[in-house]
């Protein structure tokens, strides 16, 4: 028995190493110059710079980038988290087929690729003169709604409808009883929500490529500028690609644990 579990942490340890590996060569790769990468890529580098680091922050004006990338997600995530806690607050608390069918539209959304509509997506809004990040948020509101609604779906089941009676019989409307009353409760879901949402924009390029115009770059498009027709500066890349995740990556430690409770409520319930 006690060989078969540690057949199973040999295992673990290598899956873990394995995922590990990209943040490996990103990072370590980050430090060298253009040839050491092409000289030999898994090795550490002879001397550790940080002028790639400084080259790809001015290059990248990253300041400004910073803000862009700040704004989309901040923005984006307080719509989609707004927007979907309500629409299934109400397809929750309002049962009849007409709900269960809407909420159904929502889940299959999630199967449809983003690739199956870009095009068409970009048609209209070019023709409402829309394309902004502005209009980027909205789309995102869109994207983002059918798998943020399922979850809070799930989490307000575990949410007794006694709660909004008592509410009532107090006297308080239904946006009082959904602001004060309900959407408290859904504090870890909504950190999950936001922290998954947060991740999937600030990472995001192919839309904002499509959407975003000269000035307007979140962090992924600007990396663009590294990658050129007849070179590939890695390097700067490399280490633009580090100063990037940092803020994502000390998101997720500091809520890593509402992120897990989230998931489960809003899967289990």
């Amino acid at each position: 028995m006690k060989a078969k579990w540690y057949i199973l942490e040999i295992i673990a340890l290598v899956i873990g190493l394995l995922w590990l590996s990209p943040f490996y060569l990103m990072i370590v790769n980050a430090f060298k110059t253009k040839l050491e990468i092409f000289d030999n890529t898994l090795a550490l580098p002879k001397e550790k710079t940080f002028q790639n680091f400084i080259d790809a922050f001015q290059q990248l004006n990253f300041a400004q980038t910073f803000l862009n990338s700040v704004l989309v997600s901040v923005a984006s995530v307080a719509l989609i988290i707004i927007f979907s806690s309500m629409a299934a607050y109400a397809l929750s608390r309002n049962k009849g087929k007409a709900s269960n069918f809407i909420f159904f539209v929502f889940v299959a959304a999630m199967l449809v690729p983003f690739q199956s509509v870009m095009i068409p997506l970009v048609k209209i809004f070019g023709d409402l003169q829309s394309l902004n990040i502005w209009g980027l948020m909205f789309m995102y509101l869109g994207f983002g709604a059918s798998l943020s609604i399922f979850l809070y779906h799930g989490s307000l089941q575990g949410i007794s409808k006694s709660l909004d009676e008592a509410a009532m019989i107090d006297g308080a409307s239904k946006w009082q009883i959904y602001w004060h009353v309900i959407f408290p409760l859904l504090k870890p879901i909504s950190v999950t929500v936001g922290i998954l949402n947060v991740i999937w924009i600030w990472n995001d390029y192919l839309l904002p490529s499509l959407v975003l115009g000269p000035g307007q770059e979140t962090i992924p498009l600007k990396l663009f500028l590294f990658f050129g027709q007849y070179t590939k500066q890695w390097h700067l890349a490399l280490a633009g690609l580090t100063i990037s995740i940092i803020p994502v990556i000390i998101g997720y430690f500091f809520a890593q644990k509402q992120i897990i409770k989230g998931v489960s409520d809003g899967a289990v319930k």
